[in-house]
């Protein structure tokens, strides 16, 4: 004989692992979240001060071409960072001074 009440409990219990099961794995899922959050987190911490002054180097490391605030939105990939020394030498010898951040004036080595 059918019991539909022992059918209707049995799949409450049933209902029951699975949503324990969804729970474990979503608090997986947020566990994982923070964990990625704390590591990038860290990262960003122990990540370096970006530099006050850039020098961009030429195609294939040719000569350089431009000299840059550390800040500037121009600089391209193959830019360095450099000391203020290394950039006022720089701009003496003949490397073009960015014409958006002008390292030159910051620098006061102006033409």
């Amino acid at each position: 004989m059918n019991d539909p009440h022992g059918d209707r409990l049995a799949q409450l219990h049933f209902l029951a692992r699975v949503q324990e099961a969804d729970l474990d794995r979503t608090r997986r899922w947020i566990a994982a979240e923070e964990q990625r959050q704390q590591e990038q987190q860290r990262g960003e911490q122990a990540r370096p001060p970006a530099p006050d002054w850039m020098i961009e180097q030429g195609l294939n490391g040719g000569l350089p071409v431009y000299v840059h605030r550390g800040d500037c939105h121009m600089k391209g990939k193959r830019s360095r960072g450099v000391t203020e020394d290394q950039a006022r030498r720089a701009l003496a010898e003949g490397v073009a001074a960015c014409t958006h951040c002008r390292p030159d004036a910051d620098l006061g080595v102006l033409e």
